[in-house]
């Protein structure tokens, strides 16, 4: 499977800062690592930073690694010490490891505290339990209105009616309809491909948001060759159409019934596209009997979905909107607005785990954006940009250490050198809000991306950091633990290899059981 951004691609078809300026920038004093031959055994504690140099040296040595570009710094930042660097000052695609420096200028600027608002509006009065107008929605971003955050989504959305009821209100006579441009770029990134829009990775955002931009659609086979494949949605809002056009076909002979991982070359695991002009989800492809497979499928337009599920929400509480959904904001935008009721999300320091934990594109891009219109008052990704760029300048980072496209890395024109990274990391170790920073990165063997890596070792429950993934880049940055008690920073980069994307990986993980197995000097 092809994973962007740290997330996976399913089938939706189916996402020259020099080392001594680092050094003076973090007070270290740069050690240069030494050559050697041969490779210690990855799981075998580092010991010395004698050993650490040699074990990492041969690591990124090898001959499978000889196309590829490493760039690896590693710092005990309370020593002022650089204990290895490796091309820390060179510009690398770093992926998710993006999302680091999101989350951190998100945190500093907004607070742990910030929360999001979506405000309920009547264009129209209210007289006998109607209001005899619009029901208008203005969203500002908020990211939590999901599953993943709320459990149950639709549940929450069960707040809409409770509160126009707490209004008196019961009946709409007009038109649901959304107002307001809190985000007025597009709604993707810059540089992200057109042909992944269809992914959930690559869904776009806007300031109406909804589910992190995606659905899921459960296919299942029917008994026998021939037999209809079934659908169910979740959510299921009525947004958008589905036309299930996939064939259950008999089983090879060769294949044992319980093995659910084989596929014969001839199947065509089924895959989605959407019309965005009809609105319609296709998802055309084969199954095996029995079989079952729950695919991700992203929104097109983020706004209308967040439309469709109030809709269903004051539906179920019989609460009926006579003029419908209409997609389009209103013509006359300086008609008479009087404010409901706002709903606000949980604070960004519940938000920062369930963008960095499982690396979601969506919420990054929404805090790149709310960066841009909470510091500018224009919510665009080019002011978002402006803002990073201008926080991280006031940490000390050189303009030519970093360039910023994108909040989540998905973007293949993000760069960033390895001391930038380390800087940002030591930043936010002084920072008063770092344990919620901290505490929202994956944990080795426990919980996010890295729930899976690591496990047995020492770095377990100790490494607190973050991956990223895109085509021929992949990353792991953070903290880590020694046995003597020390707490390092260290970011490793990795570009442009033709080996399997897991031993980049393996090299990764290595270093950072020898950082947290490490004694001596």
């Amino acid at each position: 499977m092809t994973r962007m951004g740290s997330v996976t691609r399913r089938p939706l078809g189916p996402s020259r800062h020099t080392v001594r300026a680092a050094a003076v920038a973090l007070g270290i004093a740069s050690v240069s690592g030494c050559a050697s031959a041969g490779m210690r055994s990855s799981g075998s504690a580092a010991g010395t930073r004698a050993e650490l140099r040699h074990a990492i040296d041969s690591m990124v040595a090898q001959p499978k690694f000889s196309n590829a570009h490493w760039g690896v710094l590693i710092v005990d930042p309370e020593r002022g010490d650089t204990l290895y660097s490796r091309n820390s000052g060179k510009l690398f695609m770093p992926a998710s490891n993006q999302k680091l420096v999101t989350g951190s200028v998100a945190l500093t600027l907004l607070g742990p505290d910030y929360q999001f608002r979506t405000a309920y509006a009547a264009r129209g009065p209210v007289e006998g339990g109607v209001l005899r107008g619009d029901l208008v929605v203005i969203g500002r971003g908020d990211p939590s209105m999901s599953d993943h955050m709320r459990g149950d989504v639709m549940q929450t959305m069960k707040a809409v009616p409770d509160s126009l009821r707490a209004h008196e209100i019961r009946y709409v006579s007009g038109r649901l309809l959304r107002a307001g441009d809190a985000f007025p770029d597009a709604w993707h990134g810059f540089g992200w491909a057109w042909d992944d829009f269809d992914f959930a990775y690559s869904a776009g955002v806007d300031e109406l948001f909804f589910n992190e931009g995606m659905f899921q659609v459960t296919l299942r086979a029917g008994q026998r060759e021939g037999a209809r494949v079934s659908t169910s949605v979740r959510p299921d809002i009525g947004y958008p159409s589905l036309r299930a056009m996939v064939t259950t076909v008999r089983r090879p002979d060769s294949v044992r019934a319980a093995d659910r991982t084989w596929r014969a070359p001839r199947l065509r695991s089924p895959s989605a596209s959407m019309d965005s002009a009809t609105n319609v989800v296709t998802i055309t492809g084969e199954m095996y009997p029995s079989d079952s497979l729950t695919i991700d499928v992203a929104y097109r337009d983020p706004g209308l979905a967040y439309l469709y599920a109030i809709r269903k929400a004051l539906a179920e509480q019989a609460l009926t909107v006579e003029g419908g959904i209409d997609p389009r904001p209103p013509r006359d935008s300086s008609a008479q607005l009087d404010t409901l009721f706002v709903m606000k999300s949980p604070p960004l320091r519940e938000i920062l785990p369930a963008l960095e934990k499982p690396s979601q594109n969506q919420i990054a891009e929404i805090l790149f954006k709310t960066l841009g219109l909470e510091q500018t008052g224009v919510g665009t990704a080019d002011s978002g940009r402006a803002v990073v760029e201008r926080q991280l300048a006031a940490w000390g980072i050189a303009p030519t250490s970093v360039a910023v496209r994108d909040g989540s890395g998905l973007s293949r024109h993000d760069y960033i050198a390895p001391d930038a990274i380390v800087r940002v990391l030591d930043v936010m170790r002084k920072s008063p809000s770092f344990a919620v920073f901290r505490d929202a990165l994956p944990l080795a063997g426990v919980d996010g991306t890295i729930a899976n890596r690591m496990r047995g070792s020492a770095a377990a429950g100790n490494v607190h950091a973050k991956t990223g993934f895109v085509d021929k880049a992949r990353s792991l940055s953070g903290y880590v633990t020694t046995a003597t008690g020390r707490v390092l920073i260290f970011s490793l980069l990795c570009n442009n290899w033709t080996t399997p994307s897991r031993e980049v990986d393996q090299v990764a993980d290595a270093i950072a059981v020898r950082l947290a197995g490490l004694t001596g000097r």
